[in-house]
Formats: C-alpha cells, sequence, structure tokens
C-alpha cells in the first residue's frame, strides 16, 4: 500500500480504523490458537483443561486482599510483624523511639 498517495484525510481515517482491526485480528488469532490446541489436545485423548487446568488459561491477577509479604518482624517476638506498608505499628514506633534501627527488623 502507497500511503504517499492518500490525502492527509485519508491518512487520519485509516489511522483511527488501524486499532479497531488490530484488536479484531488479535482476537481472532487467540480464538484459533485455542482451538488448534483443543484440537490437538483432543487427537491425543486429553481435553485442554486435562493439560492444563482450568485456571492457567486465565491470566492470574493479584486478588483483592491478597497477602504481602512480611518485611518487618520483631527480634523477640516473632508475631509482631510488618509489610513496610501503610502507617507504622506502635511496636515499630517503640523500636525506633529506643533508638535502635529499622534495618534490624528485616525480615
Amino acid at each position: 500500500m502507497d500511503l504517499s498517495k492518500l490525502s492527509l484525510v485519508e491518512l487520519r481515517d485509516l489511522q483511527q480504523q488501524i486499532p479497531a482491526e488490530l484488536k479484531r485480528r488479535e482476537v481472532q488469532e487467540k480464538a484459533d490458537a485455542l482451538n488448534e490446541l483443543r484440537a490437538f489436545a483432543k487427537s491425543r485423548g486429553f481435553s485442554l483443561d486435562e493439560l492444563v487446568g482450568k485456571e492457567s488459561a486465565k491470566v492470574k491477577a493479584p486478588s483483592a486482599g491478597s497477602k504481602v509479604k512480611v518485611k518487618y518482624r520483631h527480634p523477640q517476638n516473632a508475631e509482631l510483624e510488618w509489610t513496610g506498608r501503610g502507617r507504622k505499628p506502635k511496636w515499630v514506633e517503640a523500636w525506633l523511639a529506643d533508638g535502635a534501627s529499622l534495618d534490624a527488623l528485616l525480615v
């Protein structure tokens, strides 16, 4: 396609059409690939879900309320933990008030 022969209006119109066409083709390509994988699995005597599991076909996003890894822990009382997010717990405030370093609490 020779773009140099298109007018400015035609180029802008084409530019607006491209994202929608890209999305449509991407969806179609994914569907075709999924159907090919299902046919391949079936030819081997399996379903696609049996091979990859139902959940692995979806992109897993972090769920709301998922547990954040602990970053700080009290050296004498392992039940006192803090992820480093949000407000400092009172035990961390007391630790720092005593002149100790936050680095000493790192897990």
